[in-house]
């Protein structure tokens, strides 16, 4: 294999028109995962999970849209600022059954919660007017997840 060194760096306006950034006009998905430690336990519930435990618990955050005239669909750092702002840092080293609104702190009942923090967000936020929340995915081990998709949530493909 040969390698090549780049002679000179591609510049705007230069070497590519503002026009030709976006390559295509389909929607794409968008990806971002986090981690973050707490602590709860389950109410009704006959096992371990029965007792006061904790988890690294992976959240993936989905979203779905078009690209702009930049071929971007959401910056990344703006799933990752929402998701800090709305998710993580509220649950963060918590007691979660102290933290959440009052529920059985199942992976099956936070991940619904989260969705509805993160699809808030960026509808107020209103940067990114073409691009929803698609699925969200709640990992309470490395093997095991509850997801909630926009369609789940009865949020139409339209309603953007």
């Amino acid at each position: 294999m040969e390698y090549h060194i780049p002679m000179k760096v591609q510049q705007l306006g230069v070497d590519i028109d503002k026009s030709q950034l976006k390559y295509h006009d389909k929607e794409v998905l968008v990806s971002k995962e986090f981690t973050f430690d707490s602590a709860h336990h389950l109410h009704c519930y006959e096992g371990k999970c029965k007792s006061l435990h904790g988890h690294t618990y992976k959240l993936q955050v989905i979203m779905r849209g078009k690209v702009d005239e930049r071929g971007i669909t959401i910056d990344f750092a703006d799933i990752k600022r929402i998701a800090k702002e709305r998710v993580i840092d509220p649950l963060d080293h918590r007691y979660l059954n102290e933290v959440l609104p009052l529920m059985n702190t199942t992976a099956e009942n936070m991940v619904v919660w989260m969705y509805e923090q993160l699809n808030t967000a960026v509808r107020e936020e209103g940067l990114y007017p073409q691009v929803r929340v698609e699925e969200v995915r709640l990992w309470e081990t490395p093997t095991s997840y509850a997801a909630v998709t926009a369609a789940m949530m009865g949020d139409a493909a339209g309603e953007r």
